[in-house]
C-alpha cells in the first residue's frame, strides 16, 4: 500500500510512544522538523533514525532552512547562513560570484542537514517582492530582480541536491504581492492575470523543472475567489498550464491563518481534491495529525508518480572539502558584510 499524502510535525525532541503507534498506522509520506524538534545534533540523528524506523523505510523528512530569519537549525550546534538578500546583494556587484556564494551557501546547509538525516530543505524563495508588500517574504527572496531571483534560485539549487537534499521551490505561484502575512490572515493579490504572468508567476516557469514546490496561501482574485491551495481551477490554470509546472505540489502550513475552519480532515481532503499531490500539517499535535490522516488519502496515480521522483531527487552527495568550502564562502560574502 502506498503512502499517505500528508507531511506531518511532530511535537517534540523524541518521538513519544503514542507518535510511533500513530505514524506506524497512518504511514504518511514524509515529515518535517521544527525548532521545538532540535537540540543537538546527536539528537537530531536519533530522532530522524526512529522516524524512519516507525515507517519502516527511508521518508523524507523535511526542515525549513533558508537561512537568515528562516533557519531551524541554530547556533551554537550549526552556523547561522545570510538572508537570501545578501546573495543578491553579492550578484548585482559580480554575478559569478553571487552564483558561486549561493551554490556554496546551500551546498553547506545540505552537509549540516544530511549529518543529522534531513533530506528535504523547503527551500529557495522564489518570489517576487513588491513595493508596499509585506514583510513576511522581503529579504527571503533573493531581490526584485528576475533574473536574479531565478540565477542565484538555481545555483542554490544545485548546492542543496549535490549535497544530497531535495530542494522544494515557494511559494507557488508567488507571495510576492501580499500585503498581509498568510500566517496570520488571508492575502488578496488584485493584480490582473497577465501582469502576474510576466512578473511574479516568471520565476516559477523558469524553474518549473524542480522536484518539489509549495503553495501560497493567497488569493488571486483575477483568477479565483478562493485561495490557491484550495482552488482547482488556480492550481490547473496557473500552476500546471501557464507555469508548466509537473512536480510534486505540496500545500503551506494547514495551520495558517490564511485558511479558515477548524476541521482538519475536511481542509486536508479539500486541498488533495483541488489537485495538490501532498497536504502539510505541522503543529505536531496528535489529534491534528490524527484529523489529517482522517481527511487523506493514499498516495496513487500522478501524485504517487511525482512523490518517487522526489524521494530520487536526493541525490547522494558528492565528495565535499567542507574547510575549503567555509573558506571560500566566507571571503564571497565579506563583500556584503
Amino acid at each position: 500500500m502506498s503512502q499517505l499524502a500528508a507531511i506531518l510535525g511532530l511535537s517534540g525532541p523524541a518521538l513519544t510512544a503514542d507518535e510511533a503507534r500513530f505514524i506506524r498506522d497512518a504511514d504518511p509520506w514524509a515529515f518535517i522538523l521544527f525548532a521545538r524538534n532540535i537540540d543537538t545534533r546527536a539528537q537530531v540523528r536519533r530522532l530522524t533514525g526512529d522516524l524512519r524506523d516507525a515507517v519502516g523505510r527511508d521518508a523524507l523528512i523535511f526542515v525549513d532552512q533558508e537561512g537568515g530569519r528562516v533557519q531551524r537549525l541554530r547556533d551554537p550546534h550549526w552556523r547561522r547562513y545570510p538572508r537570501a538578500s545578501a546573495y543578491g546583494a553579492v550578484h548585482a556587484k559580480d554575478p559569478d560570484a553571487g552564483r558561486r556564494a549561493a551554490y556554496l551557501g546551500y551546498r553547506l546547509i545540505a552537509d549540516d542537514l544530511r549529518a543529522v538525516g534531513i533530506d528535504a530543505d523547503c527551500a529557495p524563495v522564489l518570489d517576487l517582492p513588491q513595493p508596499g508588500a509585506d514583510p513576511i517574504i522581503s529579504d527571503r527572496a533573493f531581490g526584485d530582480d528576475i533574473d536574479r531571483i531565478v540565477d542565484l534560485a538555481h545555483a542554490a539549487m544545485a548546492g542543496l541536491m549535490c549535497g544530497g537534499v531535495a530542494p522544494v521551490i515557494k511559494h507557488m505561484p508567488g507571495h510576492g504581492r501580499a500585503t498581509v502575512d498568510s500566517h496570520l490572515s488571508l492575502p488578496r493579490i488584485d493584480a490582473d492575470a497577465q501582469t502576474l504572468a510576466e512578473s511574479d508567476f516568471v520565476p516559477f516557469k523558469r524553474l518549473n523543472a524542480a522536484p518539489m514546490a509549495m503553495t501560497a496561501h493567497v488569493v488571486l482574485s483575477d483568477i479565483d475567489p478562493d485561495p490557491v491551495t484550495l482552488s482547482r481551477h488556480a492550481i490547473q490554470s496557473v500552476i500546471r498550464d501557464r507555469i508548466g509546472y509537473d512536480g510534486l505540489l505540496m500545500t503551506d502550513d494547514l495551520d495558517m491563518k490564511a485558511l479558515t475552519g477548524n476541521n482538519l480532515a475536511a481542509k486536508t481532503t479539500a486541498v488533495l481534491e483541488a489537485g495538490c499531490d501532498v497536504a502539510l500539517q505541522c503543529s505536531g499535535k496528535l489529534p491534528d495529525m490524527k484529523a489529517v490522516a482522517e481527511g487523506a488519502r493514499r498516495l496513487s496515480g500522478k501524485s504517487l508518480e511525482r512523490a518517487r521522483i522526489a524521494e530520487l531527487s536526493r541525490l547522494s552527495p558528492q565528495t565535499f572539502d567542507r574547510t575549503d568550502a567555509e573558506a571560500k564562502f566566507d571571503q564571497l560574502m565579506m563583500q556584503v558584510a
